[in-house]
């Protein structure tokens, strides 16, 4: 137990260690572990540990789109779609399923057309490589994955950290994954009609008429194919309109069946705004040009709910599944589910509420997990030999015309016609649910035309930063949405640079400061929208290019930050506080009945009416119970947790045990373990609350998600 506590407190038992010169007695550590242990573990980058022995979904708040997972013994390896950006293919370690570090990237670029080098009018976006797939056979991992109009790339190493060997293979295999099977490699691929193909061993080629259909069209599959050989059968998982689907089979050229396995799971986020007409084949937009964006529907599902991915077994059996859901204007990105099987199908959820998925839910039980840990190091005051592990290039790099120099990154100025135009743009994934660049740029020496700064890579996009007209620098916003221009006249070269975006509401602002304390804000409110062309969510940008058709100075940029200020979710889990519950449905609070059920209050909220209060009481690895102040008794779900099953009970039973699913921004729902299923109530029908709602809908107005508020006693 001390090891695991010294492994999650590294930091400070080094502090303790020097300060008592390695002296401290056994009572003295004693103390100190428990009073380290007994805290909620802060986070300031997102993780989904909750460190409590749950996780709360995504696994990352910020884009993973694609996943593919494997086992590797006791370790899991993780890889996804990174479309144009360079490093590509990062390749994540874990433990326990939750907690991810990126090891290596699996491609350092583009070595196919002049498209990914943005020159000549060509560029990537929203093309590269998609949907890759991780293996792992006899000592070597592989990643299967095609480049858009390039044809199948496969990555080998014997060390998942790398180096990383790439093969590059003529044909176009969509959304591929593979099979190793009796020295055999088989291939599954197709969008709709599912196709079977071999590889050569050697990795020379595919095996000459092998192709064959699988799954004719008409069986409800859609993209995004997985493979699995399990107990005998052969499994395959896809997606299509926002639901996952498997198909197995006794024989691996079928015939296949087919059924979903997950559907309707949003977690309660909607879709968001949408650049209208912009696709992945869409011309790269002018800066000058007019974007029209729509706010989509809060009812609706779309492509949000969980879709493409796959499956994981454990060592002691357990089964876990994997899936990305679109996420507003982060993009896309990854969770996790138990998977429960039933009449030899692996169902996401548990059991009672199949199809479903948790939000908050226990980690995986393996026998080491992790500590909780950020996937990558974001913050990077450049005075490293490499740039931090969650940097990735817009394109292809020009190598030559960038330096990591004495604690400054050094962009040099190339030609541009545009933000979108410019090399060596350095970016990193916006994080929700609300992230905050925060950069230093000195352009003094910057030449004439040239231009940089920081920006919000997306379309249409925005950016701040100092642009130099002859001998006078000039500190400019743009926002294309808008098609607003804003200058200010500075007086030297140097400035803080600031970017804040709310992901869960699409918006962000822009500020600059000249001394690095008082910032102050530039323009209006930025609208993030999602769009098809990009394929991307949001992105922070560091750029520098030239407007004037030639090569320019350069741009320094220096302490990059990115704060979340709401990474840290110790607070979310209200324990042995007294709260309210009001239904987000119709804004009534949640009232412990003398009678002995929890019903819909007043339509107004009470001031402190003892009624309406519950203490949160730990039950220990996220359980809670919801005991009544007016003395009626303990939450409790009795029967089948229909209507007026939401009991008030004078002693604590096992129907009285939730697992509190944190929503965020002060919002929860109550998760019975009794019947595997949410506390809600119809708000149209006037009914008591029951505990057999499967979940909620995108909205969260269904009546299953409460907004809780401490109330002191």
């Amino acid at each position: 137990m001390i090891n695991k506590i010294l492994t999650h407190q590294k930091s400070l038992t080094l502090f303790i260690q020097q300060y008592f010169n390695r002296s401290l007695n056994l009572i003295v550590y004693t103390l100190l572990f428990i009073l380290i242990a007994s805290r909620s573990y802060a986070q300031s980058s997102w993780t989904a540990d909750n460190g409590n022995g749950t996780y709360t979904n995504p696994l990352f708040y910020d884009e993973f789109s694609d996943p593919d997972l494997i086992r590797v013994g006791n370790d899991f390896y993780l890889t996804g779609t990174t479309m144009h950006s360079v490093p590509g293919l990062p390749v994540l370690h874990s433990k326990d399923l939750v907690n991810w570090k990126v090891i290596s990237y699996a491609m350092d670029r583009f070595r196919q057309g002049g498209e990914f080098n943005l020159q000549d009018g060509k560029e990537a976006y929203g093309q590269g490589i998609w949907a890759p797939c991780i293996r792992y056979h006899e000592g070597i991992f592989y990643i299967f994955s095609n480049v858009n109009k390039h044809g199948l790339q496969i990555f080998t190493a014997s060390n998942p950290a790398g180096p990383w060997k790439q093969h590059q293979l003529k044909g176009h295999i969509y959304d591929l994954s593979v099979l190793f099977e009796n020295g055999k490699i088989y291939v599954v691929y197709g969008v709709g009609e599912i196709k079977l193909i071999e590889l050569k061993p050697d990795l020379s080629g595919f095996v000459e008429g092998s192709d064959r259909v699988i799954i004719p069209r008409g069986n409800a599959m859609g993209e995004g194919n997985h493979i699995y050989k399990i107990n005998g059968k052969y499994y395959i998982t896809n997606a299509d309109n926002g639901r996952l689907q498997c198909a197995r089979a006794a024989n691996i050229e079928g015939p296949y069946e087919t059924t979903v396995v997950s559907a309707k799971e949003t977690m309660g986020t909607t879709l968001g705004w949408l650049t209208n007409n912009m696709w992945l084949d869409s011309a790269l937009p002018a800066a000058n040009a007019r974007l029209s964006m729509t706010r989509q529907s809060d009812q609706l599902f779309g492509s949000v709910p969980m879709h493409q991915g796959g499956i994981v077994d454990l060592p002691n059996g357990e089964w876990w599944g994997f899936s990305m859901m679109d996420f507003r204007a982060v993009g896309r990105t990854t969770f996790l589910s138990p998977v429960t099987w039933k009449d030899g199908w692996p169902f996401f959820g548990i059991e009672g509420n199949l199809g479903r998925s948790p939000r908050t839910w226990f980690k995986p039980n393996v026998a080491q997990p992790d500590r909780p840990q950020a996937p990558y190091k974001r913050n990077d005051n450049f005075d490293a030999p490499q740039l931090a592990s969650a940097w990735q290039w817009n394109h292809n790099p020009v190598d030559s015309k960038w330096q990591l120099n004495g604690g400054s990154l050094r962009l040099h100025t190339l030609p541009a016609k545009d933000f979108l135009w410019a090399r060596n743009t350095l970016t990193q994934r916006g994080v929700g649910p609300e992230s905050e660049a925060n950069v230093e740029l000195n352009g003094q020496q910057l030449k004439d035309g040239d231009i940089a700064g920081l920006g919000l890579m997306n379309i249409p996009y925005a950016w701040i930063g100092i642009l130099r007209e002859g001998n006078r620098y000039l500190f400019r916003m743009f926002d294309q949405s808008q098609q607003k221009t804003i200058d200010k006249p500075i007086t030297s070269p140097r400035v803080y640079l600031r970017a804040f975006g709310n992901f869960d509401d699409d918006i962000a602002q822009l500020s600059y400061s000249l001394d690095g304390k008082t910032f102050e804000k530039v323009g209006d409110s930025i609208r993030l929208p999602f769009q098809l062309k990009t394929f991307q969510g949001t992105r922070f940008a560091l750029f520098a290019y030239n407007t004037k058709g030639t090569e320019g100075g350069y741009a320094q940029f220096k302490n990059f930050t990115l704060k979340e200020p709401l990474a840290d979710r110790a607070k979310n889990l209200p324990l042995d506080q007294v709260i309210t519950l009001t239904n987000l449905a119709d804004r009534r609070q949640a009232w412990a009945n003398p009678h002995g059920m929890l019903c819909p209050g007043r339509s107004f909220s009470p001031e402190k009416d003892i009624n309406y209060l519950f203490r949160v009481l730990d039950r220990g690895q996220g359980k809670v119970a919801l005991q009544a102040l007016n003395g009626s008794g303990f939450l409790t779900i009795t029967s089948m947790g229909l209507s007026a099953d939401v009991r008030l009970i004078k002693e604590e039973t096992a129907g009285s045990l939730f697992v509190w699913q944190d929503m965020l921004r002060g919002q929860c729902m109550l998760l019975s373990l009794k019947t595997n299923r949410f506390v809600g109530l119809d708000p149209h029908t006037g009914e008591l609350y029951s505990a057999d709602w499967p979940g909620t809908l995108p909205n969260r107005k269904d009546g299953t998600v409460f907004s809780w508020q401490v109330v002191n006693e």
